[in-house]
């Protein structure tokens, strides 16, 4: 008997059964089946946030049949058999039924095909090779794609060595959906292959090993998931310098932040964290994010002065990213760590409180002198923990002096 989906909102939402309404009016009943992550996650109990569909129409007749019932369709990825309809504001992504006719390790050649099994024996792991018709009826091409999503097994489709050839990125995704839908051990032939295909990582682009990388750092606990991937050589392939596991393993506790998480596998040398996130070609924020964090872990117990001097160089957010990383190194000064991020979240970082405006009315000429006058000032305000009081007088002595050295 067939596993049917209930209780699920978005299968009897009236957006999407426009969407299913305008392919069935050109393709006849069954010419479209949910497919991938929705069933997925309903069979688990994780939210549904992206609706994919499957369908026997040609890209060309499911914008023409979209359209036709006045529904917005977006190309966005013919080659691939894919269209993206916008019904009532929701994205539904709707992708011709394929087969592979030619793979290099990064992309594929497709041809378009009416066979629900072929389709499915092209996919990645046998918990996304599963479909449902609109009223919630899955059906499962692999024989065992229900039964791994609901006991968290991630395995592949078939031979995985030959799937992991058709495209090095699903060895990533193995351990992302580990991370994610994983209990107990990864799948011993998924491992032993991913392990055997690690070098093929290498030609894929940056841009998309890093995005895998972060979905993996963004799972509930990506821990077991990390411990593999440094067992099989795959970790060590991403980032090659050192790391240090226990810190990792505690900060994950600590902070759900998949660059946080990332900063914590990452050596405290700026140099060697620069060099790594560009071989990943991290958005530049991020870079900036991970490079300032490796200046070192701070220590949770730090005086309140010297973090808000902190602060004022550093800015609140890499003060915070190396306190964390400081409480996972230390993790018995808990009390300490919540107190010195409290600072860093309430306190207002002040502005200095002097400029050009006051030099020149002390009689300053604008120039390198004024640079010079106002980092002094700055520097000591800051040893002074900020005072708002006497400026001027601060101000006035340092000209002063400067004016009796040059004297």
């Amino acid at each position: 008997m067939s596993a049917r989906l209930r209780g699920q909102a978005w299968l009897d939402d009236p957006a999407t059964a426009a969407v299913f309404d305008a392919l069935e009016a050109v393709g006849g009943p069954d010419c479209a089946r949910f497919v991938g992550g929705s069933i997925r996650n309903a069979l688990v109990g994780r939210p549904v946030d992206d609706i994919d569909i499957a369908t026997r129409l040609l890209p060309e007749q499911s914008m023409a049949a979209l359209q036709a019932a006045g529904i917005k369709v977006v190309p966005t990825g013919l080659a691939h058999g894919t269209v993206t309809a916008v019904s009532n504001r929701r994205p539904h992504e709707i992708t011709t039924l394929r087969r592979d006719v030619e793979t290099d390790g990064r992309r594929a050649v497709v041809a378009f095909t009416d066979d629900w099994a072929g389709d499915a024996a092209r996919r990645d792991f046998r918990l996304n090779a599963l479909y449902a018709d609109r009223t919630g009826t899955i059906f499962d091409p692999t024989g065992e794609g229900v039964t791994d999503a609901l006991a968290g097994r991630v395995v592949f489709v078939g031979d995985a060595n030959t799937r992991i050839r058709e495209d090095y990125l699903r060895i990533l995704r193995f351990f992302r959906f580990f991370a994610w839908y994983g209990r107990s051990d990864p799948d011993a032939e998924g491992l032993t292959a991913c392990a055997a295909h690690v070098s093929g990582l290498s030609q894929l682009s940056a841009e998309r090993v890093s995005r895998e990388l972060m979905k993996l750092l963004a799972a509930p606990d990506p821990r077991p998931a990390v411990r593999a991937m440094r067992d099989a050589g795959i970790l060590a392939q991403l980032l090659p310098v050192a790391v240090d596991p226990a810190a990792f393993e505690a900060l994950v506790d600590l902070n759900d932040d998949p660059v946080l998480r990332l900063s914590a596998l990452l050596p405290d040398d700026p140099a060697a964290v620069l060099q790594a996130t560009r071989g990943l070609r991290l958005p530049r924020a991020v870079e900036a994010r991970l490079t300032a964090a490796a200046q070192g872990p701070l220590d949770p117990d730090t005086q309140a002065r010297s973090l808000r001097a902190l602060i004022y160089r550093q800015g609140a957010q890499t003060v915070r990213d190396r306190l964390i990383r400081g409480w996972a190194r230390q993790p018995d000064q808990a009390d300490a760590a919540r107190a010195a991020l409290s600072t860093v979240d309430t306190w207002p970082v002040p502005r200095l409180p002097v400029g050009g405006r006051e030099l020149a009315r002390l009689g300053v000429e604008p120039g390198p002198e004024t640079g010079r006058l106002l980092k002094a000032f700055e520097d000591g305000w800051i040893a002074d923990d900020f005072p708002a009081a006497g400026p001027p007088d601060r101000l006035r002595a340092l000209v002063e002096g400067s004016r009796g050295q040059t004297g």
